[in-house]
């Protein structure tokens, strides 16, 4: 289930969600090196944030290729996990994502309150899956915990708003109209879902869920503080 537009015109031009895409493909470019091996693994061990080293609750050895071995950790790491990107499918569905919800979100909060808002909810996110594994030695990167604050405070803000999706069967797409709350909702759904299962299967690899689930909680709670009560500079339907 892929959003490819969405019914909801801005006023202004979103120069922060511009900016926010051209640090995580610049990222890519220039510190991930395009994905090439090496300079990936050292960039994920560097820049992503890593629970058990943050936390002090872990050692590190090289037993399997998820283990950065004697890293050391700054909590700086949970910004700069948020633009560095485990593969170029990663890279491009979160900045779809980002692209397709971020800009009215920007418009309602304009440029510093969306920076703000946009930080916390990766925070939030970090924070999430730190307190669901507190051990794990795996480095967390992407920018998917802080779109899902987006997308949180898009599900509060814009419920109603028509998202057109294409959804993928096999060789058959469907495209469909839908509203913003059905769409978001069954994306969180099948979050929580998928952390459950990770958890039964105590697997510490592969998608960070609780991320996901936290920076959408965060986002949905804590956008109306950032628009105030009286703030009517954008409908809310």
């Amino acid at each position: 289930m892929i959003p490819y537009k969405d019914e909801n015109p801005t006023h202004h031009l979103p120069i922060i969600t511009f900016a926010i895409i051209g640090l995580n493909v610049f990222s890519w470019l220039i510190i991930q090196g395009l994905g090439e091996p090496v300079a990936l693994a050292e960039s994920v061990c560097q820049y992503g944030a890593i629970p058990g080293a943050l936390l002090g609750s872990a050692s590190f050895n090289s037993a399997t290729d998820l283990v950065c071995p004697s890293v050391q950790q700054s909590w700086i790491t949970v910004f700069t996990s948020m633009f560095m990107h485990g593969g170029w499918f990663h890279l491009i569905g979160n900045m779809w994502f980002l692209w397709i919800f971020a800009d009215n979100i920007e418009d309602a909060l304009r440029p510093v309150k969306f920076v703000i808002f946009y930080l916390l909810g990766g925070i939030a996110a970090v924070g999430a899956q730190m307190i669901s594994n507190p051990d794990s030695v795996v480095p967390m990167v992407g920018a998917s915990g802080a779109i899902g604050g987006i997308m949180g405070a898009y599900a509060r803000l814009f419920p109603k708003v028509k998202v057109h999706i294409a959804i993928i069967l096999g060789f058959f797409i469907m495209r469909r109209t839908i509203p913003a709350i059905w769409m978001l909702g069954l994306w969180l759904g099948l979050q929580g879902v998928s952390a459950f299962m990770a958890m039964q299967s105590g697997t510490q690899g592969g998608v960070a869920f609780w991320a996901h689930i936290g920076g959408f909680v965060a986002g949905f709670v804590l956008i109306p503080l950032f628009r105030g009560s009286g703030d009517n500079s954008v409908r809310q339907i």
